[in-house]
């Protein structure tokens, strides 16, 4: 009999096995990259015999790749062996602006997935995964392979791109003289706030490594001549001379010891009247259970949070986790905004305390 009951255990069923599946759709995209499908295929309709071909692959085994990609959405199959992308698998051309290919190699790489496998060891042990696994830090194992690096940078930027488009409508700039952008990267952020506001000036603060492709982004936006570059450690200090100080995902990446020390340290060049700005999820007190909450996040900064805990070291926050370590850092909270277009980023705002 159809009843209610059977109908929400198929439901729960149907859950935990897309769950159990997952890492394999992770894998399929992963290929699917690797193999510059997305780009073979362009904006027309191809049989997967040329794709294949074009590939290096063959083509019964390109068929399946691609049915399974359509499976997920991201291809459709119009007729038998021939295949298109949709607007989802669009963000997976390389020569697409708003590109997703380096966050999904990134993402998708043996250096961020097998730390994974050692989740519940983390979870009993409060330990960082990754730096038993391979020996190092995350990011000093990032120093050592140039390669992965460039895909984590340029995978940061990619995942910036959003918050750029948004952020410098939603907060007021306009009040302030000088932004400095703390571990901004290539300046992504950064330059969107600075495109969009003429008068303000900026400093991209990174380490070396993480400024190599900034002069470019400055140059695209046109705001070279606005914004210096200053390359160093936050853990030691970050330059002085602005009245706002901008950190997205940032702190999450650390300890919250950590995250005080590179609080205190915006602290200590903080002018009066002068302001920090973290951008970052906020995770609320109880985890949300309807639908519009789970169709706003489906889960990803939990995911988010547990990949902090075995690749990193650091954690997602909810609002009280960022008022005591802004309180540990000399600073109030004054308001926590939900940044609404770019989901599930807040704007968590901050002054002398």
């Amino acid at each position: 009999m159809d009843t209610a009951a059977t109908r929400q255990t198929l439901a729960d069923r149907s859950l935990i096995v897309r769950l159990a599946f997952g890492g394999m759709a992770s894998q399929t995209l992963r290929a699917a990259v690797r193999l510059g499908v997305f780009d073979l295929l362009g904006d027309g309709r191809r049989p997967a015999a040329e794709v294949a071909a074009d590939a290096g692959a063959e083509h019964q085994p390109m068929t399946r790749l691609l049915r399974a990609l359509a499976g997920l959405g991201l291809l459709e199959e119009h007729e038998p062996d021939a295949f298109c992308v949709t607007p989802a698998g669009a963000l997976l051309g390389s020569g697409s602006p708003d590109s997703l290919t380096a966050f999904v190699r990134m993402f998708t790489d043996p250096a961020i997935v097998r730390a994974w496998d050692s989740l519940d060891s983390s979870v009993r042990t409060g330990g960082i995964a990754f730096d038993s696994v391979f020996g190092t830090d995350f990011f000093s194992h990032l120093g050592r392979h140039p390669e992965l690096s460039a895909d984590f940078n340029a995978a940061m930027s990619q995942a910036a791109g959003e918050t750029a488009a948004v952020l410098p409508h939603a907060y007021d700039f306009g009040r302030f003289t000088s932004v400095t952008d703390v571990g901004g990267g290539d300046g992504t952020v950064l330059a969107g706030v600075l495109a969009a506001h003429p008068a303000l000036t900026g400093v991209l603060h990174d380490t070396e490594d993480g400024l190599a492709r900034a002069p470019k982004t400055l140059e695209r936006h046109g705001v070279t001549d606005r914004c210096a570059l200053a390359a160093g450690d936050f853990f030691r200090s970050v330059p002085g001379g602005s009245d706002l100080y901008l950190m997205k995902s940032v702190l999450h990446d650390w300890s919250d010891d950590q995250a005080v020390t590179i609080l205190r340290h915006c602290r200590e060049v903080l002018p009066p009247g002068g302001h920090v700005l973290i951008v970052e999820p906020v995770l609320p007190e109880v985890v949300g259970t309807d639908a519009a909450a789970h169709a706003a996040d489906g889960g990803i900064t939990y995911l988010s949070d547990l990949n902090m805990l075995v690749n990193l070291g650091g954690k997602e926050r909810t609002r009280r986790d960022f008022e005591e370590v802004c309180r540990r850092a000399g600073l109030s909270v004054v308001s926590v905004t939900p940044l609404v277009e770019a989901a599930p980023f807040y704007l968590i705002e901050a002054v002398a305390g």
